[in-house]
């Protein structure tokens, strides 16, 4: 085979092997080399041949295109995404040594990924352990918080899925060949799909009936979200297996984290069956981010959306890195994603000054805000009310509030802050939490900040709700 048409494919060989839960010797036997030739090609110290790649694809029923593309890109994508982290940023590395590492070493290239994870996972675990410690309530931090479990194991991905949006992508490709995904369903599972009243689901929005070979839909729903719901009982009936083998990368403490986690993953995996990642990321450019109008075209709501624009950052493919939260009046936070470096609070409320409180004042109305952080980060928001629930007269609605935002830099590619260079506007001053803010002069605080000393008013009371000492 000529030079220029060998094909290195040890990633992509060693996935499917993994996928299919073989050892080398068993994929060897399957495709009777020997033990030792597998292991060559893995560590791509030999090339595919064309002979090797028929008959992995007779084989294992796999499409040759797809093993043919050996996935050292992608790895290289990923591990050059890693080493912008800051602590490598006095080290050199030139994107050619990334590359020679992953197509010569993928054995340590898929190591050091591993554990950069894990370092992000521990990161976070130590944030969340510190950020208790500091509300004072009188109690040692909880690692066995099955939400924070999953929040951390989301955010040391930054809630990104590669793996899970080619899958969605594939199987998005065949149900586009039907007319509907109710008739994909009848096609390829025998399911029939029927909407039923509330008093018949009996408090279900959505039930698997494997009895009468139907899927259940509360009329209640609206159609962003019946279709939703059908997105994602196909993604537990068919991206399973893709969904538990990355369940399977966390170390959670508690079943109901990981049960958590899996249920994330089966939502990412439905809004990406609905919103493919090649399709979705070319209008996200066209639309300028425009929610409203991408919902429009992809005939979701505006929260799945604002929600699928946070996982756009399949390495080589990246988008603006966005970060999404969602609160009710009460300023209790029912979800957060980051992938834009936000610091949220761990625990406690947020800044009131976040204009994201201030969204119920304009329902379903799109609210825009330059935010700058204590320590100079600067971030541009939008926030708007969403309402769940309802669907008939008298059904009780919640509704919630959802910020999405990125870092100033990254606004100019959005429909939003239009005629607007970020170095030019005035950031509102917020904090992470009171307790963490040390903005003296803010009118709005309600809680002092640690470490600080509260001066006595007996002589002199500031416009602030508390004064403090300098020491």
């Amino acid at each position: 085979m000529p030079a220029e048409r060998r094909i290195y494919a040890g990633p992509s060989l060693r996935r499917l092997r993994r996928d299919r839960g073989l050892t080398q010797s068993d994929m060897a036997a399957d495709l009777d080399v020997s033990a030792s030739y597998i292991a060559l090609l893995e560590r791509n110290h030999r090339p595919l041949s064309a002979e090797m790649l028929v008959r992995l694809a007779q084989t294992y029923k796999v499409d040759v295109a797809a093993l043919g593309g050996d996935g050292t890109n992608d790895d290289a994508a990923r591990l050059q995404a890693v080493l912008k982290d800051p602590m490598f940023a006095d080290i050199d590395l030139p994107s050619l040594e990334v590359a020679d590492v992953t197509t010569n070493f993928p054995g340590i290239t898929e190591a050091l990924l591993r554990l950069y994870t894990s370092y992000r996972e521990e990161q976070l675990a130590l944030a969340d352990r510190g950020a208790t410690a500091e509300t004072d309530v009188g109690r040692s931090a909880d690692a066995s918080d099955p939400v924070a479990e999953s929040r951390r194991f989301l955010e040391a991905r930054r809630n990104s899925f590669p793996a899970l949006d080619d899958a969605a992508e594939r199987l998005a490709q065949q149900v586009a060949q039907h007319d509907s995904l109710a008739a994909y369903f009848k096609a390829r599972h025998n399911l029939r799909v029927r909407r039923l009243p509330p008093e018949v689901m009996v408090g279900s929005t959505r039930r698997l009936d494997h009895h009468r070979r139907e899927i259940l839909l509360s009329d209640e729903l609206d159609h962003a979200s019946q279709t939703f719901q059908l997105a994602l009982q196909l993604a537990y009936l068919e991206l399973a297996g893709d969904v538990d083998a990355l369940v399977a990368q966390g170390a959670f403490a508690t079943d109901s984290g990981e049960r958590l986690t899996r249920r994330a993953l089966a939502s990412y995996a439905a809004a990406a069956l609905l919103m493919p990642y090649t399709a979705f990321a070319r209008a996200v450019e066209a639309r300028r981010y425009d929610v409203e109008a991408l919902g429009r075209q992809f005939g979701a709501s505006f929260e799945q959306i604002a929600h699928r624009l946070t996982t756009l950052q399949k390495p080589g493919q990246e988008r603006v890195p966005f970060f999404f939260i969602r609160v009710d009046e009460a300023g209790n936070i029912s979800k957060r994603l980051d992938g834009a470096g936000f610091p949220f609070a761990r625990h406690g409320g947020g800044c009131p000054l976040w204009n994201v409180h201030h969204a119920f004042r304009t329902p379903r109305q799109i609210v825009t805000q330059w935010l700058e952080l204590p320590d100079g980060q600067r971030f541009f928001s939008i926030a708007r009310t969403v309402t769940a629930g309802g669907g008939g007269y008298g059904k009780p609605k919640v509704e919630r509030a959802i910020a999405l935002g990125c870092a100033a830099e990254h606004a100019g590619r959005l429909v939003y802050a239009q005629g607007q260079p970020p170095e030019a506007q005035v950031g509102t001053p917020i904090g992470v939490t009171c307790r963490l803010c040390h903005r003296t002069e803010c009118t709005a605080r309600s809680a002092p900040p640690i470490g600080r000393s509260i001066l006595p008013d007996d002589i002199r009371r500031t416009s602030a709700p508390f004064g403090f000492s300098d020491s």
